[in-house]
């Protein structure tokens, strides 16, 4: 039976036509998944369905409980909103009020939708469906900001479930989070319908997220349902070329390179982190990355894995041990010469969009580092600029563009660009590919194996997800609690784990 069937669903904002004759449908009690890559129209979809898209002509048919919600009055739909059905979105840092403390949140949905008629009920309340999302109720008073990634999202499906709504719609629940924390939250989802009956469509474009959680797969590109079926269907008999593409970003393969270099490029020993508040990010952590190969650290958030990189940088506010960069402790130079050293030694940030100025065209922004180090005259620069676009492959047509008008990807492209346009010698990349849908991922995987390959780069790669790790890494570092559980080469690692710990990493994507 379907608690909710859509047919030829069509959305448009004016020409530009983002949905295109979509049908999809959810059983009652099971579990859809609509996958697809930004921009294939998933959220739009979904959003349509309650009118909760502004500027929005949207079309067809959404039956829920044999009522079409498409015909439905404002006023109609507000009885079916978050009462009936709930959504998870995306980002709860941005979902979440930071002024509000998380048991007063959710406590405000019990009250607005009379689920409970006073506050000692409404607390009463909050505390078991904190406890239903394994969150100590002592977190009833905690802000936003005082809770994980996971914990924030595991506050907003207590909101979500709190009026026990026969559908729940996830908008990419599990994204920018650790591989443990997404199978922990995929985990809690698919508890919670086996418990209660709920019906899930989750929204996602990451094909290993649903392979085991989803009864059903409808895979959307733009804004048209391109095949649909079981899981078994969609990962063993797969017909669209589209989907297979998918499928195959989504694993990842070990890389196979010729021989690398024995020069050490940087060698790091018994390295610790220690921040102000007394708490010990990193203790004793040793490594040797060299020239031309890519050391992958991978963890858990709060792992240490970007206070490595500061410290390395000299960035960390207190920290200890050796880290020498062609035979110089970085740790021991003067401004000067760490200034030098830093131009061979550039970073590529995980969002793009926040590292970019938006006031600055994107000729200038990748300019910026040699105008700063007083590199060349305008002629010069320009043509380096030129040159490095060509690199990331960027049509130079794009040089006069602001940043708010490229896609993720090409953000990315423009940042890698801009670390380049110094010439180091170490990239150090910052979870690049965190905000990126999966086939954009490989894309930009395979740029940086093109420009290590043609350039000589060493890189160290910070990621949790071990997919990509495979597909770049030449060494792997496993981080916990700061300090290293195991390294060894990224074939061993991944086919031959040891620490149970990585076992668990492993096991999770």
């Amino acid at each position: 039976m379907k608690i909710l069937d859509v047919n030829n669903l069509k959305v448009s904002f004016g020409e530009f036509k983002a949905v295109k004759n979509l049908s999809f449908y959810v059983r009652k009690g099971k579990v859809s998944a609509l996958v697809g890559e930004s921009g294939s129209g998933k959220s739009v979809s979904c959003l349509s369905l309650l009118n909760l898209l502004h500027g929005a002509n949207v079309k067809g048919q959404a039956i829920y409980d044999e009522v079409d919600m498409l015909k439905l009055s404002e006023r109609d739909l507000e009885d079916i909103r978050g009462k009936k059905i709930s959504f998870i979105f995306q980002e709860p840092m941005t979902s979440l009020n930071p002024l509000h403390k998380i048991g007063k949140q959710i406590s405000e949905v019990l009250i607005l939708h009379n689920i409970v008629q006073n506050k000692k009920d409404a607390l009463t309340e909050t505390e078991r469906l904190l406890d239903l999302v394994n969150i100590d109720k002592g977190r009833y008073n905690s802000y936003p900001h005082e809770l994980s990634g996971g914990q924030r999202q595991r506050v907003m499906i207590a909101m979500a479930i709190a009026c026990s709504p026969d559908l729940l719609i996830a908008d990419e629940p599990t994204t920018a989070l650790d591989v443990s924390i997404q199978k922990d939250i995929i985990g809690l989802l698919s508890d919670l319908q086996k418990r209660t009956g709920l019906s899930i469509l989750i929204v996602t474009h990451d094909l290993n997220l649903v392979e085991k959680f989803a009864n059903d797969i409808f895979v959307m590109n733009n804004g048209r349902l391109i095949e649909f079926g079981s899981p078994k269907q969609i990962f063993n008999k797969s017909k669209h070329d589209y989907t297979k593409k998918l499928i195959k970003a989504s694993k990842g393969t070990c890389l196979n390179k010729e021989e690398l270099s024995l020069d050490t490029v940087l060698r790091v020993k018994n390295l610790s982190v220690e921040y102000k508040n007394g708490v010990k990010a990193v203790k004793g952590v040793s490594f040797n990355l060299t020239k031309g190969a890519t050391l992958a650290i991978i963890g858990e958030s709060g792992s240490g894995k970007t206070s490595i990189l500061n410290a390395i940088m000299r960035l960390a506010p207190i920290a200890n041990g050796e880290a020498y960069f062609n035979n110089e402790n970085v740790f021991s130079l003067k401004s000067k010469r760490l200034r030098e050293i830093r131009k061979k030694m550039q970073v590529v940030f995980q969002d793009p969009f926040s590292s970019l100025s938006p006031r600055m065209s994107i000729s200038q922004i990748i300019e910026e580092p040699l105008k700063v180090h007083k590199i060349g005259n305008k002629a010069t620069r320009k043509k380096k600029v030129d040159k490095v676009l060509r690199e990331v492959k960027l049509p130079l047509s794009m040089k006069d563009k602001y940043p708010h008008e490229f896609s993720g990807g090409q953000r990315q492209r423009i940042a890698i660009a801009r670390a380049l346009i110094l010439n180091p010698e170490l990239l150090i990349l910052d979870e690049p590919t965190s905000a990126l849908d999966v086939c954009v991922q490989e894309d930009i995987i395979n740029l940086l194996n093109d420009i290590q390959k043609d350039r000589g780069l060493s890189y160290i790669f910070v990621s949790h997800d071990l997919k990509l790790i495979k597909n770049i890494a030449d060494y792997v570092i496993v981080l916990k609690d700061g300090a290293v559980i195991e390294q060894n080469i990224a074939k061993k690692l991944f086919f031959q784990p040891i620490e149970k710990y990585t076992k668990k990493l492993l096991e999770s994507c």
